[in-house]
């Protein structure tokens, strides 16, 4: 009976049972940043399942790209929102002002 190729799930608990003294030596504010990233990698295990990739590393990395992208594209639009909303208070303080200078008086 021929051998079965370890699911991706397994080869990822794999890789990071290898990086654990990486993880450990860590500073403990980046610790979680470590795990966030195998978390990201999960977030897509299906995709890279089905890719079956030999080095499921490539996956991994491939799905943290993916994951750091989407993050940010939503910091992009949160700042466009709020660039948005700073340029029309500006505009309002600026009509509010030119108002009061004016006295009222047309």
């Amino acid at each position: 009976m021929g051998r079965t190729n370890p699911t991706y799930r397994d080869a990822l608990r794999a890789i990071e049972e290898r990086w654990a003294e990486f993880r450990r030596a860590l500073r403990r504010r980046d610790q979680p940043r470590f795990d966030q990233l195998f978390e990201y990698a999960r977030k897509h295990a299906d995709a890279s399942g089905l890719l079956n990739h030999q080095n499921p590393l490539l996956s991994a990395l491939l799905s943290i790209d993916l994951e750091q992208e989407a993050r940010l594209d939503d910091h992009e639009e949160r700042l466009a929102e709020l660039e948005q909303r700073l340029s029309e208070t500006v505009v309002e303080q600026q009509q509010s002002s030119s108002e009061g200078t004016t006295g009222g008086v047309e």
